[in-house]
């Protein structure tokens, strides 16, 4: 059985107020709305949940039982919900980056003090490995990668200029030996 959480929530707000008329004052709903979410409830329920009169509205045993469980369940839905709703507002909570042990010194310096300070929400536990692993199996939220690194099915975002430096070393006997190359 499918039931609409908006037509407990209409049941539970009826049933707090004592009444279609209050309950749609402090919902923000019509009565009729009200009236129409709770007659589809019962029906669905197969039950009875209010006796109504034109003056007042009592619940039933069948409307009690459900209330005394459906209310803190409901009261506990919202919580979790006003949770939910902070993170979206600022994000915050742990954030783990898996990066390669040479990002550590060449990329984290540039980017993290920033990052920090724009999300102080935010609690970084980074994770530095030699070698290559699948960010989400090792229980990341994201990596830091090179180009040639990334899986095909990877989600990437430049994080900054693309740098590449590369050095060519050779001894003074090499050089000495084989002459300095010219290009």
């Amino acid at each position: 059985m499918q039931i609409d959480l908006g037509d407990l929530n209409a049941f539970v707000a009826v049933a707090r107020a004592k009444g279609f008329r209050d309950a749609a004052r402090t919902s923000g709903g019509s009565a009729s709305g009200l009236s129409e979410a709770v007659r589809r409830l019962e029906t669905q329920l197969g039950v009875r949940l209010l006796n109504r009169t034109t003056r007042s509205v009592v619940l039933t045993e069948a409307g009690e039982g459900l209330l005394a469980r459906l209310g803190p369940a409901l009261t506990e839905v919202e919580s979790a919900l006003d949770v939910v709703n902070g993170f979206r507002d600022r994000p915050a909570g742990t954030l783990r980056l898996n990066v390669p042990v040479s990002a550590v010194r060449l990329v984290l310096p540039s980017i993290v003090p920033r990052f920090l300070a724009a999300y102080p929400g935010i609690r970084l536990e980074v994770i530095a490995e030699e070698s290559f692993v699948d960010v989400l199996a090792a229980g990341c939220d994201a990596g830091i990668r090179y180009d040639e690194r990334l899986e095909q099915d990877m989600i990437a975002v430049p994080i900054g200029p693309r740098v590449q430096r590369f050095a060519t070393a050779a001894s003074p006997a090499y050089l000495e030996r084989r002459g300095r190359p010219q290009h």
